[in-house]
């Protein structure tokens, strides 16, 4: 940005600028000159605007200064700030053109030293988890019906009173014992974790709550004390933290077995609701009632059974005899049918027997009979084998090479035997065999000729 040189000059040469633009360059050199930064100091002079903007003063010991943070801006605050409180606003210096007047206009704003504590909140978080005391898997599951509740807290938080009344609403006459503790201020966090470890080794309730009301993180930094997560992560019973409004974590948060937005519901979690558990009682007990009265109209239509089914002994061995003489009737007629039927089937086998006389006639005749056939047999077959063996002969005749001799053929063979099938084999003055049907004849080749 090109500022008018002030090196003296004649007047004439000297540009004439206008309030307006005037303002308009400071504003434009602020704003490229430095940068967005972090500004602490005390809230004076604060306005909230119709129009939702807020306008206050920073100050220290030494110096103050104007600022404004738009509604756009502050609807994301997670409080409003009041005349008297230490802030850090995180802001742009800049000049407001319509009086001239140097402000900075806030971005984000926090109580004075929350950025170093949620810092320092950050780191101790990460470490505890890398240890592994916020492990999920390690987590204890609530009793569900508990015979005595101790609480963590001050004597005079405004939790305690909320959480008692929660308890006396849901389940009354439900013991309590109260472990008091300062919940705020230096060294609450030891204590708080003094008072955590008390309640484990008297073993009197079955749950710990560890609760107190909401407030700024300076109030509720008792509760990131390292002490205090270890010991209810080492807690023998079960702990549940109610700390702060929904909105606010803290250490005890992530080492508790369970986590309730508010102390009252830290109370509703961990006690069940007496009249639900009364009017489950009254339900299975007509459950009950209509089983049992089911079951006694079930036995009482089987003893009628039974009881019409049950006879006198003297009855019983009356039947007893009845069935008796049946069967012995029985067999009578069963042994009387038998007997006859085996005396048929011996009369029938002694009509069959013969006299030995008998039986030599006539298995001769039988033998004669197998003999004839025999000799019939033998005859018809001898005449079937000749009628065979002269086709045979026949056969082997057609075969035979005096059979080919005999039709006019005849077998040449060279003097060493071997048997002349090619004239080829044959050269002139060759002597040769020949041999004919009847008889032989020798021979020598005068010439040969291939046909």
């Amino acid at each position: 940005m090109d500022f008018p040189d002030h090196n003296p000059e004649p007047s004439s040469s000297l540009p004439v600028l206008t309030v307006s633009e005037l303002n308009r360059m400071a504003r434009r050199a602020l704003e490229s000159q430095l940068p967005l930064l972090w500004v602490e100091g005390e809230v004076s002079n604060f306005v909230r605007a119709a129009s939702g903007h807020w306008y206050f003063s920073l100050k220290d010991a030494n110096a103050q200064v104007r600022c404004v943070m738009f509604r756009g801006r502050n609807q994301f605050s997670d409080f409003s700030p009041a005349n008297g409180d230490h802030v850090e606003i995180r802001a742009l210096p800049s000049l407001y053109e319509a009086r001239g007047e140097f402000q900075l206009g806030a971005e984000s704003i926090r109580r004075a030293g929350a950025g170093r504590l949620y810092e320092a909140f950050l780191k101790l978080k990460a470490r505890l988890e890398a240890e592994g005391l916020f492990d999920p898997r390690g987590k204890r599951a609530l009793p569900r019906f508990p015979r005595c509740i101790g609480i963590v807290t001050s004597p005079q938080a405004a939790a305690l009173h909320d959480i008692l009344t929660a308890l006396a609403r849901r389940m009354p006459g439900l013991p309590v014992i109260v472990y008091p503790t300062p919940v705020q201020g230096a060294g609450a966090g030891a204590q708080i974790a003094a008072a955590i470890r008390t309640a484990g080794e008297r073993a009197e309730c079955d749950v710990l709550l560890v609760c107190r009301g909401g407030g700024s993180l300076e109030d509720l930094w008792a509760f990131n004390d390292e002490a205090v997560a270890r010991a209810m992560a080492a807690s023998p019973m079960p702990v549940v933290s109610g700390v702060g409004h929904e909105t606010d974590f803290t250490l005890a948060d992530f080492a508790a077995d369970l986590r309730a937005p508010t102390p009252t519901a830290a109370a509703e979690l961990v006690s069940p609701v007496r009249e639900e558990l009364l009017q489950q009682v009254a339900r299975l007990a007509r459950q009950l009632h209509r089983h049992l009265a089911r079951k006694q109209q079930d036995e009482t239509q089987r003893l009628d059974y039974l009881s019409r089914r049950l006879l006198h002994p003297a009855e019983q061995l009356r039947r007893r005899q009845l069935e008796l003489g049946q069967w012995i009737q029985r067999l009578h007629n069963a042994t009387r049918t038998r007997l006859t039927r085996e005396r048929l089937h011996l009369a029938q086998w002694g009509q069959r027997l013969a006299t030995p006389l008998h039986v030599v006639h006539r298995e001769r005749q039988r033998l004669d009979s197998l003999s004839s056939r025999a000799q019939r047999a033998a005859q018809s077959g001898l005449v079937q084998r000749q009628l065979n063996l002269a086709r045979f002969g026949s056969s082997l005749g057609h075969l035979s090479p005096e059979g080919v001799l005999a039709r006019g053929y005849s077998i040449v063979q060279l003097e060493n035997g071997k048997l002349v099938q090619d004239a080829a084999q044959l050269k002139d003055g060759d002597r040769i065999g020949i041999r004919l049907h009847r008889g032989q004849a020798r021979a020598t080749v005068n010439s040969t000729r291939q046909d």
